[in-house]
Formats: C-alpha cells, sequence, structure tokens
C-alpha cells in the first residue's frame, strides 16, 4: 500500500499496490481494476488518469 510522509502533506510515496488503469476506447475514460480479481472500481469523471496508478498493456 502507498505510504504517507506525514499527516496533512497529502504526498503520496510510491504507486498504489493491487491497482491498475485501463482507458475505455468508448467513453474515453480511465476505468481502475483491482488486479487480483480484475474487478473495476472506479470511473474517472474527467479524462485524466488516476494518479499513483499503473497502467495495463
Amino acid at each position: 500500500m502507498a505510504k504517507n510522509k506525514q499527516e496533512g502533506d497529502d504526498a503520496r510515496k510510491g504507486q498504489v499496490k493491487n491497482r491498475s488503469q485501463v482507458l475505455n476506447p468508448k467513453t474515453k475514460r480511465h476505468v481502475k481494476r483491482n488486479t487480483e480479481d480484475g474487478q473495476f472500481i472506479d470511473v474517472k469523471d474527467d479524462q485524466e488518469k488516476f494518479k499513483g496508478v499503473r497502467k495495463e498493456k
């Protein structure tokens, strides 16, 4: 899991574990997935990528 430096810093150190993201070509939005079971977790409201989450190939 990602670690935070100090409380109130709002800065993540490292990557979010057990998560990946993929671009939905129909909606042009990024979708976050759980890598353990492949379940979709979240969809971005804008067309930007999730921060700290790796991309699937």
